[in-house]
């Protein structure tokens, strides 16, 4: 798996990574949403520049021009619900993409400090020979992405696949580092050093999903 780590070199991206994190600030959920949002759009750029591209000719009103096009037939899979910002962030960019989502979340039985993960909903065109972008906001254990990968099987085989997630820990990122592929491309905004024993990103941001729209119902 390739690993495109953007926050190693300094950039505007920083400023929203530091947003998202700080207490002062991420409990503004229209700004947490927005900046997440902004986040996938640059991820989304750094991303454009791995896609195919043709040249195309373009006719202005005062003439011709060339200009080199992407050509990739991208799927965009989001996993509810913390996933709908960073959507919207790709989406942007990407606007021509179809859509796809998935619900994944903790199942906890017993020991609140151990879980499966389970997958519910699901809705994904044809994904046969097309660019797949899977996104996830927060990259903890992987097994919400490897998990979600694996339901998305039937739908087809991806021509390439590309994983984008805001924050994760290194674990996460070397579980699915043992679960896709060497093609597979990995863009995220940073990877943090570990996670605790309830598996959250240390120092992480806490619940992307609470942060953006609010606590879940308890069951």
């Amino acid at each position: 798996m390739l690993v495109h780590n953007i926050s190693k070199e300094n950039s505007i991206l920083n400023t929203f990574l530091s947003e998202i994190r700080n207490i002062n600030i991420q409990n503004d959920r229209m700004r947490f949403r927005r900046n997440i949002e902004r986040i996938g759009e640059i991820l989304a750029y750094e991303l454009s520049k791995s896609l195919n591209y043709k040249s195309e000719t373009i006719k202005t009103p005062l003439g011709n021009c060339e200009i080199n096009l992407p050509t990739n037939d991208i799927v965009l899979c989001s996993i509810l619900r913390a996933g709908v910002p960073l959507h919207n962030g790709l989406l942007n960019y990407f606007d021509n993409a179809e859509n796809a989502f998935i619900s994944a979340y903790r199942h906890h039985k017993d020991n609140p400090e151990s879980f499966e993960i389970v997958v519910e909903y699901l809705a994904c065109p044809n994904l046969e020979n097309k660019t797949l972008i899977l996104a996830d906001p927060m990259l903890a254990t992987g097994q919400s992405m490897v998990a979600t990968f694996e339901a998305l099987k039937p739908f087809g085989n991806p021509k390439s696949t590309h994983l984008v997630s805001v924050i994760g820990a290194k674990e996460g990122v070397d579980f699915i580092d043992r679960h896709f592929d060497d093609n597979t491309h990995l863009w995220i905004g940073a990877i943090d050093e570990k996670l605790n024993k309830k598996g959250y990103i240390i120092p992480g941001l806490g619940d992307a999903g609470d942060l953006a729209f609010g606590q879940k119902l308890q069951q």
